[in-house]
């Protein structure tokens, strides 16, 4: 099943259950200053979870497009992506926990034919804050998962809040069975060996924190979900990773055509900062040396490096930006409307680049075999701010280039360097 065949299921299923489809936020929020990027399908949501009437109802559902920025440094391994879809249905101060359950469950066993079996789920396990979830459990019992499927799990697991303060809650995961075997007698959906993989986050939000860390109880009971779509489709086209289904392959198998140099981690780096810079360009943001402008001027420039790695001429973006606007059109046809932009945003930067790359990697490698010389494994702060201030060189790519080289920085001289700086 196609991530659109499973997005537009998701869509008319919550139609048929009284949901009004709301477009998607832009990447970019507004008038949001508290974050860089819409990061997950509640955030736009936050007014309407407190309290404020939404000219929708009550009964709402949508696909968001989300950027979350702290794993960038991860994206190159199987799972990870810095750009995705999640998927959402919401209940402000309507149904609650049964209601939640019964309709996600369906959804999963009847929309996308998952046998029950492959289904567990967990629930929250209790704190001095919040009772144990009980009422859920008994949900997902009556519902049908069998309650050997049913963990129960501390805030870590099974709590949701965006940030440090604001409406928040316990919820209940729902994971996936990928058939591997168990790691050990213990493992359970907590354990991340691969095994389970989370598939559905439903958040009951009853409570609000505040700064000082004191939960009160919200005006109204409401219910956050979110579903991740690139995750779903590669779980249902039986995929290992996200990168190969059809949302990823054609980039990655046009790499495999250019490259010279066999690099799977650079081959994925590539593809998937490519369609996360192309997404964030396409809803307005620009690269530059401040909070998200340096996001996307990041992602642009670690793609650049990476391309270098495979060898492949960075005279070929301009024909992969085309094959991902083919790709991706149908799913977000802004893409296609605004090709013309992405394309001068996009290879602007990457010319910028390539000039202070070229410096940059130079004195990298004098500096890294000064420091192998005298026998020590940590490039300089004094260095890693030198590479930034003189040649522009950004320092998570100076890191990334030392890591290669079995080597580290040192981040903490950097960093004072860098405040003073400012």
């Amino acid at each position: 099943m196609k991530a659109i065949e499973i997005r537009n299921k998701y869509l008319k299923f919550f139609q048929k259950h009284g949901h009004v489809v709301i477009p998607s936020a832009p990447l970019i929020p507004e008038n949001d200053p508290s974050v860089l990027f819409t990061t997950a399908g509640m955030q736009p949501l936050v007014p309407y979870l407190l309290g404020e009437t939404h000219p929708s109802g009550i009964r709402l559902t949508d696909y968001q497009k989300c950027v979350r920025t702290n794993d960038i440094e991860e994206v190159g391994d199987n799972r990870h992506l810095t750009y995705f879809e999640m998927l959402g249905n919401w209940s402000l101060g309507d149904y609650f926990k049964e209601e939640s359950v019964q309709m996600s469950f369906d959804f999963l066993t009847q929309e996308l034919n998952i046998p029950v079996e492959k289904l567990s789920v967990t629930c929250f396990a209790g704190d001095e804050d919040c009772e144990r979830d009980n009422v859920t459990a008994e949900c997902w019992k009556k519902a049908g998962i069998p309650e050997e499927r049913i963990y129960f799990f501390g805030k870590d697991d099974n709590w949701w809040i965006a940030g440090e303060e604001g409406p928040c809650g316990p919820d209940t995961e729902m994971f996936y069975d990928t058939g591997k075997p168990k790691c050990s007698e213990e493992c359970n959906p907590s354990c991340g060996c691969g095994k389970y993989v989370e598939i559905w986050n439903n958040v009951f939000m009853e409570f609000f924190k505040d700064k000082e860390g004191k939960y009160t109880k919200l005006k109204q009971h409401n219910v956050d979900t979110g579903l991740g779509l690139e995750r779903m489709a590669m779980l249902l086209q039986g995929k290992e990773t996200p990168f190969e289904t059809e949302l990823f392959a054609p980039i990655m198998d046009k790499l495999a055509e250019l490259q010279k140099v066999d690099n799977i981690a650079s081959r994925r780096i590539v593809t998937e900062h490519l369609r996360s810079s192309m997404m964030i360009t396409c809803d307005g943001g620009r690269p530059s040396n401040v909070d998200r402008g340096y996001i996307l001027r990041r992602l642009i420039r670690r793609m650049i490096r990476h391309m270098n790695k495979l060898q492949i001429s960075l005279d070929e973006l301009s024909t992969l930006i085309d094959i991902n606007v083919e790709n991706l059109k149908e799913m977000y046809p802004a893409l296609e409307t605004n090709k013309e932009t992405i394309k001068t945003v996009i290879l602007e930067e990457k010319d910028k680049f390539v000039k202070t790359l070229t410096k940059g990697e130079k004195e990298f490698v004098k500096e890294m075999e000064t420091v192998k010389s005298e026998g020590k494994d940590t490039i300089p702060g004094t260095m890693v701010f030198r590479l930034y201030d003189t040649y522009g060189f950004p320092p998570e790519v100076t890191e990334e280039l030392a890591t290669e080289n079995g080597m580290k920085i040192d981040k903490e001289e950097f960093e004072k360097l860098f405040k003073e700086h400012q």
